[in-house]
């Protein structure tokens, strides 16, 4: 039973690893604005590979910079739809937001670049150490707030 499960996870690995392949072929032929081609794989017991499109939040200069480029590219026209997509995005934000265990420790008066820095560097240097969040802070957060106080 195990060799398998075993079998089974080798072979979606090499299913995964080989629709990985041809999506970065595809992106590769892709320029401008649009959706690039996303792989990844079903939750539960008997995950299956899996391939969509999606806009890439790591290159900026392929993401619509208006509604109405958006409304080209995604090919959406419904308004009804247009608003379950600013809603999901709404509650993906927010989401994002409340659960950022780094949050309670930004100061709100910062500029929003120095709070989105103060956070990359606090998850990186506790990532990179191995220590809390609440260290990292410690160490990290006199820093910006002098370095706020001198701007």
């Amino acid at each position: 039973m195990a060799q398998t499960a075993t079998s089974d996870t080798d072979l979606r690995a090499q299913l995964l690893a080989e629709t990985q392949s041809k999506a970065d072929e595809t992106n590769k032929a892709r320029t401008g604005k649009g959706t690039r081609v996303r792989v990844g794989q079903t939750r539960g017991k008997n995950p299956q590979v899996i391939s969509w499109e999606a806009y890439d939040e790591s290159q900026p200069e392929t993401l619509p910079k208006t509604l109405s480029e958006f409304m080209e590219n995604a090919k959406v026209d419904d308004e009804k739809v247009i608003v379950s997509f600013l809603i999901d995005g709404f509650n993906g934000s927010q989401y994002t937001a409340a659960s950022d265990p780094i949050a309670e420790f930004v100061n709100p008066t910062w500029p929003e670049d120095v709070q989105r820095q103060f956070r990359l560097v606090v998850r990186n240097y506790a990532n990179a150490t191995g220590t809390e969040i609440e260290d990292a802070v410690k160490l990290i957060k006199p820093g910006i707030e002098a370095a706020q106080k001198k701007a």
